[in-house]
């Protein structure tokens, strides 16, 4: 057998790969993150290395199901509950962006990340919606939309905070990067609104099945978390900026506004999450989409740390960061094992695969 034969037999299952994969490149990102915040540089080097590997992984796997199954990848761009997923891949460009910023500090290779991450944003932000809105068969909306169209609104924050922390960087364009970055912010908290509405629709006047309560309705609350995070990115920006500063109380509350309610999603995701799995006795099995949960545990603690020091100065968040942090940890550490095991019986077994 040839090695390209050999090659295409142990990649077959990429051909039913989740386009939300990438999701597991910005959990381990942001854990790096809070890892360097809290002082564990050590364990911030180690994911950050790992995440390095990941991502380039899963651009080859992705490039390699372009080219091999065209026809698998054009489908999921026009399934309203897959395609979604594609903007993991504009949040995981940014977020190791900020990881090799913050912890392996070298800046220029973030400002090619994030040149890169704003080609992505544009071009499915703009792409995907344009689809989704000529297309002429379309779900209703009990089946139509989940929790993870709000990645849409995780990728354009993503943009806002890696493009805030470059600033230091960019001498005399950083008044015009603030600027751009500003119009990212207030762009994803505007997305969240019109989109958490309809999903908030979805709870109270559809019928839910357990199966329907799928890991990404995390995002929920880790779209605000990291609105949180780009909002305390613009804060300590406004202390030395004219366009900034004359906004800093206006921009101090919708902060803290985006945290609240990312706060607030809390208690009823974990409700929701006992009656699926405690009381419909749903199995907690691997699945790729269980990377959309662990993200908001990781981003909570890492908005949180930012938000306590540069918004409110407080220090009473402190064990509400670390308990985020170490169940965020737990949860990674379950999800990464799980996928390794999968992909130790070969990619030929489909380990890529999910359902939408």
């Amino acid at each position: 057998m040839s090695l390209s034969s050999l090659l295409a037999e142990k990649l077959s299952g990429v051909q039913k790969m989740h386009p939300a994969y990438f999701a597991s490149v910005m959990a381990t990102g942001i854990l790096a993150l809070a890892s360097e915040l809290l002082a564990l540089t050590h364990v911030a080097l180690l994911l950050t290395w790992l995440n390095v590997g990941l991502y380039v992984a899963l651009w080859f796997l992705t490039a390699w199901r372009i080219a091999r199954y065209p026809r698998d990848f054009s489908a999921d761009l026009f399934h309203h509950g897959r395609c979604v997923g594609f903007f993991t891949a504009v949040a995981a460009t940014n977020v190791l962006g900020n990881q090799v910023l913050v912890v392996l500090k070298m800046p220029t290779i973030p400002f090619a990340l994030w040149g890169f991450g704003i080609v992505l944003w544009a071009v499915l932000t703009y792409g995907i919606f344009t689809i989704l809105t000529v297309k002429s068969a379309k779900p209703g909306l009990e089946t139509g939309i989940n929790g993870g169209w709000l990645v849409a609104v995780v990728a354009a924050q993503s943009v806002s905070v890696l493009g805030t922390a470059l600033t230091a960087w960019a001498g005399e364009y950083a008044e015009p990067m603030r600027l751009f970055t500003l119009a990212m912010w207030f762009g994803g908290g505007m997305l969240y609104v019109c989109i958490i509405a309809l999903i908030f629709y979805r709870y109270m006047f559809f019928s839910l099945e357990p199966s329907d309560l799928a890991p990404p309705y995390w995002v929920n609350m880790g779209a605000m978390a990291i609105s949180t995070l780009a909002g305390a990115s613009l804060v300590v920006e406004a202390k030395q900026s004219v366009l900034l500063e004359p906004l800093l109380p206006f921009l101090q509350g919708l902060t803290i506004l985006f945290w609240s309610t990312a706060s607030w999603w809390i208690p009823m995701l974990l409700t929701l999450g006992a009656w699926r799995h405690l009381l419909r006795r749903v199995p907690i099995t691997y699945d790729p989409l269980y990377w959309g949960l662990v993200f908001p545990l990781g981003m909570y603690a890492t908005c949180t740390i930012r938000l306590a020091r540069d918004v409110i100065m407080v220090d009473y968040l402190q064990p509400l960061s670390w308990t985020f942090y170490i169940v965020g940890i737990l949860t990674w550490s379950a999800a990464f094992w799980g996928m390794t095991r999968r992909l130790a019986r070969g990619l030929s077994e489909t380990a890529l695969v999910e359902s939408a």
